[in-house]
Protein backbone atom coordinates (compact mmCIF):
# COMPACT_ATOMS: atom_id res chain seq x y z
CA UNK A 1 0.00 0.00 0.00
CA UNK A 2 1.26 3.45 -0.96
CA UNK A 3 2.31 5.95 1.72
CA UNK A 4 1.33 9.60 1.36
CA UNK A 5 3.13 12.61 2.77
CA UNK A 6 2.01 16.16 3.35
CA UNK A 7 4.16 19.04 4.54
CA UNK A 8 2.80 22.09 6.39
CA UNK A 9 4.56 25.07 7.90
CA UNK A 10 3.08 26.46 11.12
CA UNK A 11 4.27 29.42 13.20
CA UNK A 12 7.05 28.40 15.61
CA UNK A 13 5.08 29.74 18.59
CA UNK A 14 2.30 27.21 17.80
CA UNK A 15 4.61 24.15 17.71
CA UNK A 16 4.41 23.55 21.48
CA UNK A 17 0.60 23.72 21.30
CA UNK A 18 0.57 21.11 18.51
CA UNK A 19 2.82 18.77 20.45
CA UNK A 20 1.04 19.26 23.80
CA UNK A 21 2.20 18.22 27.27
CA UNK A 22 4.47 15.18 26.92
CA UNK A 23 3.38 14.88 23.27
CA UNK A 24 -0.23 14.03 24.09
CA UNK A 25 -1.93 16.24 21.43
CA UNK A 26 0.38 15.03 18.65
CA UNK A 27 -0.12 11.42 19.77
CA UNK A 28 -3.93 11.83 19.90
CA UNK A 29 -4.01 13.21 16.33
CA UNK A 30 -1.71 10.43 15.11
CA UNK A 31 -3.85 7.69 16.68
CA UNK A 32 -7.18 9.14 15.50
CA UNK A 33 -5.98 9.63 11.90
CA UNK A 34 -3.60 6.63 11.63
CA UNK A 35 -0.75 8.94 10.61
CA UNK A 36 2.78 9.76 11.77
CA UNK A 37 3.53 13.41 12.45
CA UNK A 38 7.10 14.71 12.56
CA UNK A 39 7.58 18.25 13.88
CA UNK A 40 10.67 20.39 13.38
CA UNK A 41 10.27 22.72 16.34
CA UNK A 42 13.01 25.11 15.23
CA UNK A 43 11.47 25.86 11.81
CA UNK A 44 7.80 25.01 12.36
CA UNK A 45 7.81 22.40 9.59
CA UNK A 46 5.33 19.56 10.08
CA UNK A 47 5.51 16.38 8.00
CA UNK A 48 2.46 14.12 8.02
CA UNK A 49 2.82 10.55 6.71
CA UNK A 50 0.21 7.84 6.34
CA UNK A 51 -1.42 5.25 4.13
CA UNK A 52 -5.01 6.47 4.57
CA UNK A 53 -5.75 9.55 2.44
CA UNK A 54 -8.82 10.50 4.50
CA UNK A 55 -6.81 10.27 7.72
CA UNK A 56 -4.12 12.40 6.09
CA UNK A 57 -6.64 15.12 5.22
CA UNK A 58 -8.06 15.07 8.75
CA UNK A 59 -4.57 15.30 10.28
CA UNK A 60 -3.67 18.16 7.91
CA UNK A 61 -6.79 20.12 8.91
CA UNK A 62 -6.16 19.60 12.65
CA UNK A 63 -2.50 20.65 12.33
CA UNK A 64 -3.41 23.70 10.22
CA UNK A 65 -6.15 24.71 12.67
CA UNK A 66 -3.77 24.52 15.64
CA UNK A 67 -1.22 26.45 13.60
CA UNK A 68 -3.81 29.18 12.92
CA UNK A 69 -4.50 29.77 16.60
CA UNK A 70 -7.16 27.26 17.58
CA UNK A 71 -7.14 25.50 20.93
CA UNK A 72 -6.36 21.78 20.34
CA UNK A 73 -9.72 20.74 21.87
CA UNK A 74 -11.55 22.76 19.20
CA UNK A 75 -9.18 21.64 16.41
CA UNK A 76 -9.85 18.00 17.33
CA UNK A 77 -13.54 18.55 16.47
CA UNK A 78 -12.34 18.27 12.87
CA UNK A 79 -12.02 14.53 13.42
CA UNK A 80 -15.83 14.37 13.50
CA UNK A 81 -17.44 13.56 10.18
CA UNK A 82 -19.61 16.68 9.68
CA UNK A 83 -17.00 19.25 10.77
CA UNK A 84 -14.77 21.28 8.50
CA UNK A 85 -12.07 23.95 8.65
CA UNK A 86 -12.07 27.07 6.51
CA UNK A 87 -9.41 29.74 6.31
CA UNK A 88 -10.02 33.28 5.07
CA UNK A 89 -7.11 35.55 4.16
CA UNK A 90 -7.64 39.06 5.52
CA UNK A 91 -4.80 40.21 3.23
CA UNK A 92 -7.09 39.56 0.23
CA UNK A 93 -9.27 42.42 1.51
CA UNK A 94 -6.65 44.67 3.13
CA UNK A 95 -4.01 44.79 0.43
CA UNK A 96 -0.55 45.65 1.69
CA UNK A 97 -1.66 48.31 4.17
CA UNK A 98 -0.84 47.40 7.76
CA UNK A 99 -3.48 49.88 8.99
CA UNK A 100 -6.16 48.26 6.80
CA UNK A 101 -5.16 44.83 8.12
CA UNK A 102 -5.52 45.96 11.75
CA UNK A 103 -8.82 47.74 11.02
CA UNK A 104 -10.30 44.65 9.34
CA UNK A 105 -9.13 42.36 12.15
CA UNK A 106 -10.81 44.81 14.55
CA UNK A 107 -14.07 44.62 12.57
CA UNK A 108 -14.15 40.84 12.91
CA UNK A 109 -13.12 40.74 16.57
CA UNK A 110 -15.16 43.77 17.65
CA UNK A 111 -14.98 45.70 20.89
CA UNK A 112 -13.81 43.29 23.62
CA UNK A 113 -14.42 40.36 21.23
CA UNK A 114 -18.16 41.02 20.95
CA UNK A 115 -18.41 40.71 17.15
CA UNK A 116 -16.48 37.44 17.09
CA UNK A 117 -18.60 35.98 19.91
CA UNK A 118 -21.82 37.06 18.17
CA UNK A 119 -20.80 35.36 14.91
CA UNK A 120 -19.75 32.24 16.83
CA UNK A 121 -23.07 32.14 18.70
CA UNK A 122 -25.28 32.76 15.68
CA UNK A 123 -23.45 30.23 13.50
CA UNK A 124 -22.50 27.70 16.20
CA UNK A 125 -18.90 27.78 14.97
CA UNK A 126 -15.50 28.63 16.48
CA UNK A 127 -13.42 31.48 15.06
CA UNK A 128 -9.73 32.29 15.39
CA UNK A 129 -8.31 35.58 14.15
CA UNK A 130 -4.57 34.92 13.94
CA UNK A 131 -1.98 36.78 11.93
CA UNK A 132 -3.45 37.62 8.52
CA UNK A 133 -6.16 34.96 8.61
CA UNK A 134 -9.52 34.08 10.10
CA UNK A 135 -10.07 30.38 10.76
CA UNK A 136 -13.51 28.82 11.14
CA UNK A 137 -14.33 25.39 12.59
CA UNK A 138 -17.83 23.96 12.74
CA UNK A 139 -20.44 21.91 10.96
CA UNK A 140 -20.32 22.40 7.18
CA UNK A 141 -23.52 24.48 6.71
CA UNK A 142 -22.65 26.65 9.72
CA UNK A 143 -19.09 27.27 8.50
CA UNK A 144 -20.51 28.44 5.17
CA UNK A 145 -22.74 30.99 6.96
CA UNK A 146 -19.87 32.18 9.16
CA UNK A 147 -17.58 32.55 6.11
CA UNK A 148 -20.17 34.65 4.28
CA UNK A 149 -20.72 36.82 7.38
CA UNK A 150 -16.98 37.42 7.79
CA UNK A 151 -16.61 38.23 4.09
CA UNK A 152 -19.46 40.76 4.39
CA UNK A 153 -17.69 42.44 7.33
CA UNK A 154 -14.38 42.46 5.44
CA UNK A 155 -16.16 44.07 2.47
CA UNK A 156 -17.48 46.84 4.74
CA UNK A 157 -21.05 45.78 5.58
CA UNK A 158 -22.44 47.13 8.83
CA UNK A 159 -22.35 44.78 11.79
CA UNK A 160 -26.09 45.11 12.50
CA UNK A 161 -26.94 44.11 8.93
CA UNK A 162 -24.64 41.10 9.07
CA UNK A 163 -26.11 39.96 12.41
CA UNK A 164 -29.65 40.34 11.05
CA UNK A 165 -28.69 38.27 7.98
CA UNK A 166 -27.14 35.61 10.26
CA UNK A 167 -30.25 35.45 12.44
CA UNK A 168 -32.38 34.87 9.34
CA UNK A 169 -29.98 32.18 8.04
CA UNK A 170 -29.97 30.50 11.45
CA UNK A 171 -33.76 30.46 11.51
CA UNK A 172 -33.84 29.03 7.96
CA UNK A 173 -31.33 26.28 8.89
CA UNK A 174 -33.29 25.37 12.04
CA UNK A 175 -36.55 25.23 10.06
CA UNK A 176 -35.06 23.03 7.33
CA UNK A 177 -33.70 20.72 10.04
CA UNK A 178 -37.16 20.24 11.58
CA UNK A 179 -39.09 20.14 8.31
CA UNK A 180 -37.43 16.95 7.14
CA UNK A 181 -38.26 14.64 10.08
CA UNK A 182 -39.22 11.40 8.40
CA UNK A 183 -39.06 12.92 4.90
CA UNK A 184 -36.15 12.93 2.48
CA UNK A 185 -34.69 16.40 1.93
CA UNK A 186 -34.33 17.51 -1.69
CA UNK A 187 -30.72 17.52 -2.89
CA UNK A 188 -29.15 20.75 -4.12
Amino acid sequence: MEEYTYEIKIPRERVAVLIGKKGEIKREVEQATKTNIDVDSTEGDVLIRGKDSIGMLSAKDVVMAIGRGFNPEIALLLLKQDYCFELISIADYAGKSRNSMERLKGRIIGSEGKSRRTIETLTETNLSVYGKTVGIIGEIANVDCARKAIEKLLEGSQHAGVYKWLEKKRKDLKMSGFAGKGMKQPEE
